[in-house]
C-alpha cells in the first residue's frame, strides 16, 4: 500500500494515519521506518473497517479506556488499534502476511 504524507507542522502528535493520508508534524518523519509501518497499520485497520467505523471504534474504546485507567496517555496506549501498532511496527514486513481483524487478538 502506497503511503501519502501530508506535513503539519503544528500537529501535536508526530504523526497520524487519516485515510488514505499518512499526517507528519515533520518531513524529515517519513524517513523513520518503524513510525511509518505504525502508522500503515492504522490505514489497514481502517480500510477493514470500511474508515468510519473505524473512527467510532477507536473513540469508544478510548472513552472506556479514559473511565478505566483515569490518564490519557494510558487510555491511548490501550486502545486496541494502538496496541497492535505499537506491538508490530518494528516488524517492517508485518503487512505482507497480516490477517484481516488481528487488531482483535489485542483486546
Amino acid at each position: 500500500m502506497k503511503a501519502f504524507f501530508l506535513i503539519v507542522p503544528g500537529m501535536s502528535a508526530n504523526a497520524m494515519a487519516i485515510y488514505p493520508f499518512i499526517l507528519l508534524k515533520d518531513k524529515k518523519l517519513q524517513d523513520d521506518p518503524a513510525l511509518v509501518n505504525h502508522e500503515r497499520i492504522h490505514l489497514q485497520q481502517q480500510i477493514e473497517l470500511l474508515v468510519l467505523p473505524f473512527y467510532l471504534l477507536y473513540l469508544l474504546h478510548y472513552l472506556v479506556n479514559l473511565l478505566v485507567y483515569k490518564r490519557h496517555h494510558q487510555a491511548y496506549l490501550n486502545i486496541v488499534f494502538e496496541k497492535e501498532a505499537y506491538a508490530c511496527e518494528q516488524r517492517l514486513d508485518y503487512l505482507e502476511n497480516r490477517k484481516l481483524f488481528s487488531w482483535t487478538k489485542y483486546g
